[in-house]
This record gives C-alpha cells, sequence and structure tokens, in this order.
C-alpha cells in the first residue's frame, strides 16, 4: 500500500463528515456509506489477526476505543423527527471531531510510523510483547470499525426511539383534532 493510496482513503473518511453535518434522513443509505468505506478500508489493510504476545491487549484496546469514540459520536449526533414521519441526523461539532479527530489519530500514527517513530513504536512493542506491526494494523483498523459500527448503531437505535414515541404522540394529536 502507497502513501497516496493510504492519503487518497484517509482523505475520504474525514470527507465523510461532511455529509454527516448535513441533516440526512436516517435510512439505510446514510447507514451504508460509512460502513463501505470503512469495509474497503479493512480488506485493503487488514489481513491477519495476530494473537501472540499482547497482539490481542492491543487489538481489544484499539476496539474499546473505537467502540468509545462511536458511542459519544453518536449521542453526540442531533436527532429529529421530520415533517414526513422519519428521523433526521445531523453531527455537531462534538460528533464531526471525534469521528475527523479518530481519523486524523490514525493516519498520524501511520505516518509517524513510517515517517521516524518506527524504531520508537518497536522499542515499545518489544517492551510490551507486541510482536508485529500487523497487530498494529489491526488493532488501528478494527478501532476504526469499532467506531463506525457503534457510532451506527447508537444513531440508529436513537432514531428507532425517536420515531416510535413520536408516531403515538402524533395519533393522539390527529385524534383530538
Amino acid at each position: 500500500m502507497n502513501n497516496i493510496t493510504m492519503y487518497l482513503i484517509n482523505s475520504a473518511l474525514i470527507l465523510m463528515v461532511l455529509r454527516q453535518v448535513r441533516e440526512h434522513p436516517l435510512d439505510l443509505r446514510s447507514m451504508a456509506g460509512p460502513v463501505i468505506a470503512v469495509g474497503v478500508a479493512a480488506v485493503m489493510f487488514l489481513h491477519t489477526i495476530p494473537t501472540g504476545g499482547n497482539d490481542l491487549l492491543l487489538e481489544v484496546a484499539g476496539v474499546l476505543a473505537g467502540a468509545a469514540f462511536g458511542a459519544c459520536g453518536g449521542l453526540a449526533t442531533r436527532l429529529r423527527i421530520g415533517r414526513d414521519g422519519r428521523a433526521y441526523g445531523r453531527a455537531g461539532w462534538l460528533a464531526a471531531g471525534l469521528w475527523v479527530g479518530g481519523v486524523g489519530g490514525r493516519l498520524a500514527f501511520a505516518v509517524a510510523a513510517s515517517n521516524g517513530a518506527g524504531p520508537a513504536i518497536a522499542r515499545f512493542s518489544t517492551a510490551h510483547h507486541i510482536t508485529s506491526a500487523s497487530a498494529w494494523v489491526a488493532a488501528l483498523i478494527m478501532m476504526a470499525l469499532a467506531d463506525v459500527l457503534t457510532r451506527l448503531v447508537v444513531i440508529y437505535a436513537r432514531g428507532r426511539r425517536l420515531t416510535a414515541t413520536a408516531a403515538p404522540a402524533a395519533a393522539a394529536a390527529a385524534a383530538g383534532a
């Protein structure tokens, strides 16, 4: 994987936040885009999930960090019911910042690892029984997957709850009119 491809993929992931900042219906199309993008990145970068030494611990930490970012981003997304009864969402500054920060942080780590920080990462890995660079790749990719999937699950659940509570209120209002 060359640097240009890595920059293009990460730029596309960061630009996806622009779509999330604009209000959009919570439908399959709006939910599928981020999953497909991270899925493509996973196919391109994630070739193995090392389990030796403390690799699994590193990968679990990545998943937990991604899930935490995703949950916070999902909770920070503004939702409302449209006139059509559907849920609409819009990422605020916090949700957008968490997304850009997560993607940017992973990109910064990859760039640093390739441009001088490699020996320091290798020393850290040796000291903490992380067996290979593949463990770092797996942890970062799984972090991104956990971020996206958790964010979408939280937003979808909140949207479903919002439409479920709005439907009886709308029916009661119509019956009273």
